[in-house]
């Protein structure tokens, strides 16, 4: 019911990004006619279409994938119709005589004949509608697509979608009536009611244009980047289950040491639950299989992460640190490697990333997330502090707050018996992929190549599911991304099939990286990397030399620029001089 709740309340709150604006004419088309013949079928033809969409997007192959480009298409056609007999009636009369039913259908949606609206016609302007809906991912349906990828198709993901685009058609619904009684406000004193109709159309027309170009999950989302992301994870927190009467597991709220030292430290984080069972490891790094038994007594920090993943990775400096700096008081860091792509559950790919990045505390090799699914996990990377009687006291999700997850590793490490004294926090000194992002210059978001996540695809050819292509390169807008060469295109990569291939992105942010792997035979592949049409020089990143020079050795994130200077937009092109490279998803710091 929790989920539940926090997926509706999600969705309500997309009323306030950019991103529901491609959608807003559709809706207003409905200002002023009946709320149950008319609004209430087309936002639950809406609901229910995106739900169904969005199910088969998330669980589905590539028949999904084709169907929901066909839907894409003939809701563009249909909506484009309803938008031409906004604006013109004789238009949708014309319509009728060749497709009676489909033309009476849309005289009503436009209430420009003479029937009343009917709920067949607004139906379908709600399933239309439904079909090109593409709401900016924040953390809410980021949660909701995460469980249903890691799950499968389930009912709990289809209702889940469900209270999202309810919570989107209650505020839509609300927006709508405050709309219609602007609209006739406005007719009544102005005498304006065919010129509002006509203003109607061409806004559907704009909208359904801005869709057909991509506008919607190129422009709109860099505009919507940030914009209701806090609230989203603000909601989250303030709804994810711990006990009544807890404080928030975000921070730790000892700031003082109690100066009376024969009274025992009791930290005030609260007791989220017990500590679930580490069992259903299919590996161990660093150490055999530890059971709860055997840590009881000490902290526990458990640490959720994969290797590819760029979140992840900028916060190993601080884990590692803390591992180093606590270990004689009492701490234990186990990472529970859970892995997002199908290289990433080959143990020995892990195994060497853990040796790349130096981590000496255990590793659990989560394959089935039989651990990710005990403690309810949904993020990467997510930390979990337990204490020494074996009780989640704290959670922290993503990136930053290390001041606040170390001052409760302190916390909790007193209130076990350590007498340690108060110290400074860990600074590590992170070096190239490992550095912290520059936020305050990041325009493009994580961007994945295979078909089943793809998206901002500009290749003039369109994406082919599952069978070798030729593509080429069209001039690719903020965040837009293309193929050049004969590529296939499978769920979660794309393989380049011969020579000569290329990726190009236009992006803006300080470091773009790729996640990148060798082919089945593991053999090296060359390949050269050029920024606004020439080598980096500077700007190269810590996997490429200043020529843009790198090779692929093994499937992992590789970081091809940082820019040395003024952060601005740039156009990013990769050129592989041998074939079979799989390129997974582009991510940006």
């Amino acid at each position: 019911m929790t989920l539940l709740i926090i997926a509706y309340l999600g969705g309500a709150l997309t009323i306030l990004s950019p991103c529901i604006l491609p959608i807003l004419p559709f809706v207003f088309a409905r200002a002023g006619q009946p709320f149950v013949r008319s609004t209430l079928p087309m936002l639950a033809g809406m609901v229910a279409t995106f739900a169904l969409v969005a199910t088969l997007a998330a669980v589905g192959g590539s028949w999904a994938v084709r169907a929901n480009e066909y839907g894409r298409l003939a809701a563009i056609l249909l909506l484009t119709l309803f938008g031409a007999s906004l604006l013109s009636p004789r238009f949708a009369s014309t319509l009728a005589r060749p497709i009676v039913d489909l033309g009476n259908n849309l005289m009503n949606a436009s209430d420009g004949g003479r029937s009343a609206p009917t709920i067949k016609s607004a139906l379908i302007v709600g399933v239309a509608t439904g079909l090109l809906w593409a709401p900016c991912a924040g953390p809410i349906l980021g949660l909701v697509l995460t469980g249903a990828a890691l799950q499968g198709a389930n009912l709990q993901t289809t209702f889940l979608l469900i209270a999202y685009a309810a919570g989107a058609a209650t505020s839509l619904a609300v927006a709508l009536l405050v709309g219609g009684r602007i609209f006739a406000a406005m007719k009544r004193s102005l005498g304006l009611g065919d010129r509002i109709r006509q203003a109607l159309g061409a806004a559907v027309l704009a909208g359904v244009a801005v869709i057909a170009l991509g506008l919607d999950t190129s422009l709109l989302a860099r505009l919507s980047y940030a914009s209701t992301a806090s609230l989203e994870q603000a909601v989250l927190d303030r709804l994810h289950a711990k006990p009544a009467g807890g404080a928030s597991a975000e921070i730790a709220s000892n700031d003082v040491m109690i100066s009376d030292a024969k009274k025992p430290f009791r930290s005030d984080l609260p007791v989220e639950g017990h500590a679930p069972s580490l069992d259903g490891a299919v590996e161990w790094l660093n150490s055999k299989p530890l059971t709860a038994e055997q840590l009881r007594g000490k902290v526990v920090l458990v640490d959720f992460w994969t290797y590819s993943c760029i979140n992840c990775i900028r916060t190993i400096p601080y884990v590692r640190a803390w591992a180093e700096k606590y270990a004689d008081q009492g701490l234990v860091v186990i990472g529970v490697h859970a892995p997002e792509f199908a290289f990433e559950k080959k143990i020995d790919n892990v195994r060497k990333a853990v040796g790349d990045f130096k981590l000496g505390f255990p590793v659990a090799i989560d394959n089935d997330y039989k651990i990710w699914r005990a403690f309810e996990n949904s993020y990467w990377p997510a930390g979990y502090l337990i204490d020494a009687n074996g009780q989640i006291r704290y959670h922290h999700f993503g990136e930053g707050n290390y001041g606040g997850t170390e001052k409760a590793i302190q916390d909790l490490l007193r209130e076990a018996g350590s007498q340690m004294t108060s110290s400074a926090p860990v600074a590590p000194n992170a070096k190239g992929v490992e550095a912290g992002p520059d936020l305050g210059n990041i325009r493009s978001g994580e961007t994945y190549l295979g078909y089943e996540q793809a998206a901002n695809f500009t290749s003039p050819e369109g994406l082919q599911a599952d069978a070798p292509h030729s593509y080429s390169i069209a001039e690719p807008g903020l965040n837009g991304w293309g193929l050049s060469g004969t590529w296939t295109v499978c769920k979660d990569q794309a393989t380049l099939d011969q020579s000569g291939g290329g990726i190009t992105y236009r992006f803006s942010a300080r470091d773009l990286h790729l996640v990148l792997g060798p082919g089945a035979d593991g053999k090296p592949i060359r390949f050269q990397v050029m920024v606004d049409g020439k080598a980096p020089g500077a700007d190269h990143g810590s996997d490429i030399d200043a020529d843009g020079n790198g090779t692929v050795t093994a499937t992992r994130l590789y970081q091809l620029v940082r820019q040395s200077g003024t952060v601005a937009a740039r156009n990013f092109e990769i050129r592989f001089l041998d074939p079979g490279v799989q390129a997974y998803a582009f991510t940006f710091g």
